[in-house]
């Protein structure tokens, strides 16, 4: 087929946003016990030693980042040479975002305490009002 006379070769579909959101930046993937993981996009290797291989696993292939340097896998956020673009490494080798995180999930399970005991007591104190006699008026309501 032609595509001369005006006609434009047809377009290849583009790549939806990444992980990051509709801005298609990508977030910190730190791991579930908040260290640092060598797999996120803003772990750095200032060693230049970071590779990305497939390997298999129980019947699955999965990323695993590998260091040239030493010949086996990167130890992530615990190495010397380990940085983060978002400089959210701390000295400890755990990841700023998965410690934030975890303190907005405290705060959020803290004020869900706090709700349910504020009900408890506030139906507590309509049961002895109404065992006194001071029931509440539906018309106040």
């Amino acid at each position: 087929m032609s595509y001369r006379r005006g006609r434009a070769p047809p377009r290849t579909p583009r790549r939806g946003p990444q992980k990051g959101g509709p801005a298609g930046k990508p977030r910190p993937l730190p791991l579930p016990n908040g260290k640092c993981n060598p797999l996120c996009p803003h772990f750095k290797c200032l060693n230049n030693a970071l590779t990305i291989v497939r390997k298999p696993s129980h019947g699955k292939m999965h990323r695993v980042a590998y260091c040239r340097w030493i010949g086996d896998e990167c130890i992530g956020g615990s190495c010397q040479y380990a940085a983060c673009t978002l400089k959210a490494l701390l000295p400890d080798g755990t990841c700023l975002y998965a410690k934030e995180k975890q303190q907005k999930e405290t705060r959020i399970e803290d004020l869900e305490k706090e709700l349910a005991a504020e009900e408890e007591t506030m139906s507590r104190v309509e049961r002895l009002m109404k065992r006194k006699g001071y029931g509440l008026d539906e018309d106040l309501l």
